[in-house]
Formats: C-alpha cells, sequence, structure tokens
C-alpha cells in the first residue's frame, strides 16, 4: 500500500514552525551519544565514559558544521549564489559523509585531550552512529527526500510535485530509499554491536567494519537514488566517497587483524 509524508512541520511555537526534521534529527543524535557512552563504561572505562558526556555538546557542534559544510560544498553552485541559505538547515541539507569526516577527526582530538583510546572511542561511536543514522533517515521521509527512481511497488513512495526532480514530474510514486537505508543501517549497528560485545580488546574492527558496511550500503542505495546533489562524469560523489571508505576500512581491518 503506498504511503506519503505528513505535512513537515510537527507544530509551532509563538508563529515558529517546528520541524519533524529537526526533531527526528535531535532524536537520533540523542540516541547515538547515549549509546556511546553506554558502550565505552560497559565495554571499556566505565570512569572515563562520563568524559564522552562533557564532550558530546561540541562533537554535536562539529559534527553539524562538517556535515552542512560537506553539503554545501558539493551544491556549491547553488549557495555561492546564495550565501544566505548556509546557514538554513531547518528543513535538511546535511550530508552523513562530511559527519562522519569531522566527527572521527574530532575523537581524536577528544582522545588526546582526555587521555583515552582513539580506536575504542571510534569503535563506540561508530556503532552508535550506525543506529542514529537509521533514525535519522526519517528526517528524509517528513522532508520528502532521498527518494528513488519511479516504481509501482506495494510499499511505494507518493512525493509531492514540488519535490520532484523536472524530468519525473508526471511520476508519483518513487522508491522509498530513505527507508531502505533505515532498515540497512539498523542491520549494520547490530552486526556492530555484536563484533563489539564480542571482542571489544580488539579495538578499530568495529570501525573499519562500520566503514565497510556503511560504504556498501550508501554505495548500493546511491543506485536507486535520483537525487544525487553532484554527480562527476556520471557518477554520484556519494558512491564516490563510499568506495573511499570502503578501501579505508579495509586497510584498517587488515591492519587491525594483522
Amino acid at each position: 500500500m503506498p504511503f506519503s509524508p505528513p505535512s513537515d512541520v510537527a507544530f509551532s511555537i509563538l508563529g515558529m514552525p517546528v520541524y519533524y526534521y529537526g526533531i527526528i534529527l535531535a532524536t537520533a543524535i540523542s540516541t547515538g551519544i547515549y549509546c556511546a557512552y553506554c558502550f565505552y563504561k560497559k565495554f571499556y572505562d566505565p570512569i572515563k565514559a562520563d568524559n564522552i558526556i562533557e564532550f558530546s555538546p561540541y562533537l554535536i557542534i562539529f559534527g553539524i558544521i562538517g556535515a552542512r559544510l560537506y553539503y554545501c560544498a558539493v551544491n556549491f553552485s547553488y549557495y555561492f549564489a546564495h550565501p544566505s541559505q548556509i546557514l538554513n538547515i531547518r528543513q535538511g541539507g546535511l550530508s552523513v559523509h562530511g559527519m562522519i569526516i569531522v566527527g572521527i577527526l574530532f575523537l581524536y582530538l577528544a582522545s588526546r585531550k582526555y587521555k583515552m583510546p582513539f580506536l575504542a572511542l571510534s569503535d563506540v561511536f561508530t556503532c552508535s552512529t550506525a543506529l542514529a543514522q537509521s533514525i535519522g533517515r526519517w528526517g528524509n521521509f517528513f522532508n520528502s527526500e532521498a527518494f528513488g527512481t519511479p516504481t509501482d511497488l506495494p510499499w511505494k513512495l507518493f512525493v509531492p510535485v514540488s519535490q520532484r526532480p523536472v524530468q519525473y514530474l508526471n511520476y508519483e510514486y518513487f522508491h522509498p530509499t530513505f527507508l531502505y537505508e533505515s532498515i540497512l543501517d539498523l542491520m549494520v549497528f547490530v552486526i556492530l554491536f555484536c563484533i563489539m560485545k564480542k571482542h571489544p580488546e580488539k579495538t578499530g574492527v568495529t570501525t573499519a567494519f562500520y566503514l565497510i558496511l556503511y560504504a556498501t550500503v550508501r554505495f548500493f542505495v546511491e543506485s536507486i537514488r535520483i537525487d544525487s546533489v553532484l554527480n562527476i562524469s556520471g557518477i554520484p560523489i556519494a558512491q564516490i566517497v563510499s568506495v573511499v571508505m570502503l578501501i579505508f576500512g579495509g586497510i584498517l581491518l587488515w591492519y587491525r587483524r594483522a
């Protein structure tokens, strides 16, 4: 049975709209941070786990900045012409790849400052990030974005005319690729948790598998999506970055298991 998103506005406060996207993003981030804290406390150091709560506000800020700047960079022509829109993230426009890059760099700096093992921090955060991504993808549903090619499958997604690419204006129903990725990200989370739970001492392995598995998921999803923000020689930039992630994940896995 086809489904379609309701209004992207959840409610208003003093005339200011509060968007579903923001609510879901906040839920995803909070869940990810809390899970990372619990995992570090359980598998590594219950005392230093409190440091995660201390530095997480900065991680969130820099992660969002990284996600936004990456998105603006791959949409350079639009944001160069409309610079005032760079700060307008209330209706979407955040890149997971940008968040991952900046997030890992921040965790490295945090590990030095708080004297916590970097790979252990990376493991708990990459595992929890997979869960956060699974939740966060539902923000795309309410924004009517991150959908795929036209389809007539029972779970087809109705996309409003205003959100359809010009070449697909005559189509009503599309693949709900946000849903595909949400389900696959949840599966990735379960796999990563099992790996970390079984061998917490093998730090870096969970991170390596995250890079490999998420890169594979994203590469598959991008092959269906029709709203990629940038293509290079016909190849979505997200697929190119995913291949790079997969290579780095493979190198890290080989290094940590050697």
